[in-house]
């Protein structure tokens, strides 16, 4: 990732004089387009400015007297953590999308047939845990890792356990919603995100004790961010638990969805673990939307969307960081990744449905259950499908008979085969199932 210019100190311009110049240039339309619908950084401000023939210092000076002249927010503004927010245009938009979209139990079966709930929640759970501990560095593919996810396999390397420890933290704040956050969950969420991964055990679920900690350009060597004194932990910390629950008495309201990734945001600035720090942020910023009953969230994997575009992650921390600590560059950023995984999800769904239903219609006349339909159509889209009790178990959220009778009443059908793997029994297809279920 080539690392981003630093923003010029502007000087001091004639805010009114600059707006006319760009009147006179044409390009004033333009110039309050942009700065309603886009919310860019210095290094695409410079390349407009070179675009329109103009002073960049003093066209990037409007930009910051334009945004000064808007309401900012500075939660979490002591301790030497001053940080602004704004809410232009495109952020009002998209939140007003998420609340249309996220929150609501009355459109829960509208968006997700109850009867396939579990199966589309467990499925995502291990989308997001997947996703980010590969942005950790865990080095496995997503279907190694999702096999051994679905058939309750032991990890076997450090990659494949970061993978565990990611899943079983989403679930455990799925079971644990509703709670405060307490630097007691906070340690035990780290632990769980942690376990068997750290060169030092007693680093899981600790804060860092030194300030070795630094944010480097891998490149130069150059340091980026040196986070706040270990000694402030406790405090900020403490601290940071008040703001997501509630308990700092502010005079301006922050929508949740901003204020998850705010919560985000900050514990990769504050890094208050010597590692797991980037995992344990973004699992935090899944517990405060479910916290206020954004329920679709869960079903979301916004670190799929993040993993695609790493350098951009990386530089909205930087943008913010570079330009007077403006969070409005990160949640920006955050919220785009959410609406293409909320976008992802409606397209996942759609198409699952019209699969099913061509499915269903192809089995109309069969006494075939949801759950081998389902089983059926997965080895039309991939003739090396494998199966196993364990896995359908999980996969479907039933006990270990109903998942053994789904599949031995297949291999009675000849839709199935089995075959024995060490001491266990797979199932895979038939070689002429095909002509059992009438296809040609």
């Amino acid at each position: 990732m080539k690392v981003p210019q630093r923003p010029p100190y502007t000087g001091k311009f004639d805010y009114r004089e600059i707006l006319d110049d760009l009147v006179e240039k044409g390009k004033f339309q333009a110039f309050h387009d942009l700065i309603q619908n886009e919310y860019y950084y210095w290094d695409k401000w410079k390349y407009i400015a070179q675009d329109w023939k103009y002073d960049s210092k003093k066209l990037w000076y409007a930009v910051k007297a334009n945004r000064l002249s808007h309401n900012v927010l500075k939660p979490f503004g002591t301790d030497g953590l001053s940080f602004e927010i704004r809410v232009p245009a495109i952020i009002q938009q998209y939140l007003h999308e998420f609340d249309l979209n996220l929150v609501g139990p009355l459109q829960r079966d509208n968006i997700i047939p109850s009867q396939e709930r579990d199966r589309y929640l467990i499925s995502s759970l291990m989308e997001e845990a997947i996703a980010s501990s590969q942005l950790e560095g865990a080095a496995t593919s997503r279907k190694v890792a999702k096999e051994m996810l679905e058939n309750n396999r032991k990890p076997q390397n450090h990659s494949e356990q970061m993978i565990l420890n990611n899943y079983l933290a989403m679930k455990w704040i799925v079971e644990h919603a509703q709670e405060n956050l307490t630097l007691s969950n906070l340690r035990q969420l780290h632990r769980i995100l942690t376990e068997k991964t750290l060169s030092n055990e007693s680093e899981s679920g600790a804060f860092r004790q030194d300030n070795e900690i630094k944010v480097v350009d891998t490149q130069t060597g150059d340091i980026l961010h040196s986070p706040p004194s270990f000694e402030q932990l406790d405090t900020l910390m403490e601290r940071f638990c008040h703001f997501a629950n509630d308990k700092d008495k502010t005079p301006f309201f922050i929508h949740p969805i901003y204020k998850a990734i705010i919560l985000h945001f900050l514990i990769g600035y504050i890094h208050p673990f010597v590692d797991g720090n980037g995992r344990t942020a973004r699992t935090i910023f899944y517990w405060h939307l479910l916290k206020k009953d954004y329920w679709l969230i869960e079903y979301l994997s916004v670190s799929r969307i993040i993993l695609s575009s790493k350098s951009q992650y990386a530089k909205a921390y930087l943008h913010t960081e570079f330009d007077s600590n403006d969070l409005t560059y990160f949640a920006i950023y955050n919220l785009h990744c959410i609406h293409r995984a909320l976008d992802d999800l409606k397209k996942y769904i759609e198409r699952k449905r019209s699969e099913k239903h061509q499915v269903i219609a192809m089995l109309r006349n069969t006494a075939f259950n949801d759950r081998q339909i389902a089983i059926i159509q997965d080895i039309i889209q991939d003739g090396t499908s494998v199966f196993s009790v364990q896995q359908m178990e999980n996969r479907f959220n039933v006990s270990n008979q109903t998942a053994r009778n789904d599949l031995n009443e297949l291999v009675e059908k000849k839709i199935l085969q089995t075959r024995k793997s060490g001491h266990k029994i797979q199932f895979l297809a038939a070689k002429d199932y095909l002509k059992q279920l009438g296809v040609k």
